[in-house]
């Protein structure tokens, strides 16, 4: 039984595409009598022609991933995009380098363990980038007997 025309008309009533048009199959008979807009209006009214809702996209699985990311997982070196410096920006890693050189200067300067003279020293070979972690700044002063 071919209901096309049916189903153009009723996608056109009920404001949605043809393959949302749901039709009764137990009532395709009375259907395929209703051939103006009049009577498919009636069908509709009846129930025996419906709109069937929206198929949404389900967020399970994306919500799924973000727990596990939050987790720490899902994060290896198959999914990592962009170079390392795009990652970490060589700014934040100076800024993070420095900040904890000068802290560790500062307090060996307060607990006597350097002059002020080899703090300054050492701050501004700091500033210079000679070191590059705080244990590489010590070794450095233990080598050059710069510790009190």
């Amino acid at each position: 039984m071919n209901l096309t025309t049916q189903r153009r008309l009723a996608a056109s009533i009920l404001k949605v595409g043809e393959n949302r048009v749901w039709i009764d199959p137990n009532e395709a008979e009375e259907v395929s009598r209703a051939i103006t807009r009049e009577s498919v209006k009636q069908l509709i009214d009846q129930g025996i022609i419906k709109a069937r809702p929206k198929t949404g996209i389900s967020s399970y699985r994306s919500k799924k991933i973000k727990a596990q990311k939050a987790k720490g997982r899902r994060k290896g070196r198959g999914s990592i995009k962009g170079a390392k410096k795009a990652r970490t920006p060589k700014k934040q890693v100076w800024m993070k380098t420095i900040r904890a050189l000068r802290t560790d200067l500062r307090e060996m300067r307060d607990a006597g363990e350097i002059d002020p003279t080899t703090y300054r020293k050492l701050y501004k070979m700091a500033k210079g980038g000679a070191f590059r972690s705080k244990s590489y700044m010590k070794n450095y002063a233990r080598d050059h007997e710069l510790l009190k």
